[in-house]
């Protein structure tokens, strides 16, 4: 037995040393391998396999399978080729992903989440004591908070940035999946194996948020893909103060005229843009407007659809009067036809604070004389039931359409009391989320149409200024010429 074990020894040792040679030799290529297809099997372990079944005969051919010494020996060096095969593998798996850079990002992210998960189940009140806002405030809350952290600095038509975008799309994912939860339980049949019929409890998402939601995250793709859409543009956006001297030879700039002096400004070729570039503005500009229209619709039945907080209508005064000032309330209480578009152009709407101020009279007048038709109606005298209820009726309606002309002349309203009010008492889960995601998506289709304005009307300055300069260049002295450029003949000018 000896010499078969100096023997085993010897070729053992010759073995390990091969399969360090090979290690080394093939170690890039096995690293490109690994790369290529993450968990294939690599050429050391072929060549270990093969190297085991030649080792497995002896010198003369016959196998020595029967030998104990001999059958040890293969089990040794598969064991061994197993080993060096995975630490191959580790070896190349550690060189794609051990990254201290990228474990640093991800351990950043992932603190962050657990941050903020932490602030929205303490109802954001970090003391713990349980003086913090309820759950769907806090989701409300969150969801506002992540679109102005995305979207806060959107001041130009161009995509968004991937690492917003992924944060977008991560976060809202996560505030979003609440809603897988929140189901009603209906009754359906359920077939037993003996063939009977029986009725059971079936859950099934709330119909509100099994109709809107989808439609939402619908309208957030779309948007999205508005965006994406101005990667290469014919226009650009130069900040304001650093307009350049030649800025005729470059481009147009139309400097801002509204509050938001701070904002960039597109700027367009010489002569405007394009036929193709213009209609694609003018595209998704129509495409952003009914994205717009239908969030504002989905946002306003949703607030229709919230209870009306008992702090909101402790505070309401109780005549109309009152509530609206004497002259909104001659306006609405007129005998005479009443049309709000008239009513309107009457008041002072200059200011997004006066139009706001309206807004919130008109709507508390609303519920006053709703609560005094209902006080009305439960009188037991008819005559005053039908004198009394039919005035508040048709008072309410008024000021309803006044409301409703209100909102469309002025589409980018900041929320009224009522609104706020909402959404402060609010203690409905899938509401606040229905509102609030489809309150920052009104918004952001907003900005997007206001931004594409602005690059439209560069477009009609350019070409305004185009026409100017060709319109200068022409002689005065020759005015046959400029007749004949219009298209008259000179028969024409003669008669």
């Amino acid at each position: 037995m000896a010499p078969v074990e100096d023997n085993y020894r010897q070729d053992y040792h010759i073995y390990y040393e091969e399969k360090v040679d090979q290690f080394n030799t093939n170690r890039d290529a096995s690293a490109v391998s690994a790369g290529t297809c993450g968990y294939s099997r690599t050429n050391s372990l072929t060549s270990t396999s093969t190297a085991t079944n030649e080792d497995s005969a002896s010198a003369d051919g016959s196998p020595l399978l029967g030998h104990p010494i001999q059958s040890s020996a293969s089990k040794g060096r598969a064991s061994l080729s197993r080993k060096m095969s995975m630490r191959l593998r580790s070896g190349n798996l550690d060189d794609r992903y051990d990254d201290p850079e990228a474990d640093s990002l991800e351990l950043q992210k992932l603190e962050m989440m657990k941050e903020k998960f932490a602030k929205l189940l303490l109802g954001e009140d970090m003391s713990g004591s349980g003086k913090g806002v309820c759950t769907a405030v806090a989701i409300s809350n969150a969801i506002t908070n992540l679109y102005a952290t995305a979207f806060g600095q959107l001041y130009r038509l161009e995509p968004l940035k991937f690492g917003k975008r992924l944060m977008w799309k991560r976060e809202m994912e996560c505030l979003l999946s609440v809603c897988d939860y929140i189901v009603d339980f209906v009754p359906s049949w359920q077939e037993l194996p003996d063939g009977r019929k029986q009725e059971v409890m079936t859950s099934h998402l709330r119909s509100d948020v099994r109709m809107n939601l989808p439609a939402l995250q619908k309208l957030d793709n779309m948007l999205l893909g508005i965006l994406d859409s101005f990667g290469n543009t014919e226009f650009w956006y130069v900040d304001q103060g650093s307009l350049p001297s030649d800025a005729d030879n470059f481009g147009q700039m139309t400097p801002r005229q509204d509050e938001k002096w701070w904002l960039p400004t597109p700027r367009v070729p010489p002569r405007g843009l394009s036929d193709k570039s213009r209609k694609h503005l003018l595209q998704k500009r129509d495409s952003a407007s009914q994205i717009l229209k239908a969030a504002v619709a989905n946002n306003s039945s949703i607030l229709a659809e919230m209870e009306v907080p008992e702090s909101y209508m402790e505070t309401l005064p109780k005549t109309g009067k009152a509530t609206l000032g004497e002259t909104l309330y001659k306006h609405i209480t007129s005998p005479e036809h009443f049309y709000p578009e008239d009513v309107l152009d009457c008041l002072d709407l200059s200011t997004e604070y006066n139009a706001l101020d309206i807004a919130d009279k008109v709507e508390a007048s609303i519920y006053v004389w709703t609560r005094k038709g209902v006080l009305a109606h439960s009188k037991s005298s008819w005559d005053l039931v039908t004198a009394d209820g039919g005035k508040m009726d048709m008072l309410t309606d008024r000021a309803k359409s006044l409301l409703l002309c209100l909102k469309q002349r002025c589409p980018g309203l900041s929320q009224t009391s009522l609104d706020t009010a909402k959404i402060q008492y609010n203690k409905d889960v899938g509401q606040a989320v229905l509102e609030s995601y489809s309150r920052v998506l009104e918004g952001l289709a907003y900005n997007v149409v206001s931004l594409i304005d602005d690059v439209l009307r560069a477009d009609e300055v350019a070409k305004e200024s185009t026409a100017t300069k060709l319109f200068k260049t022409i002689p005065s002295e020759s005015p046959r010429i400029f007749e004949v450029r219009l298209g008259n003949s000179p028969q024409d000018s003669l008669a």
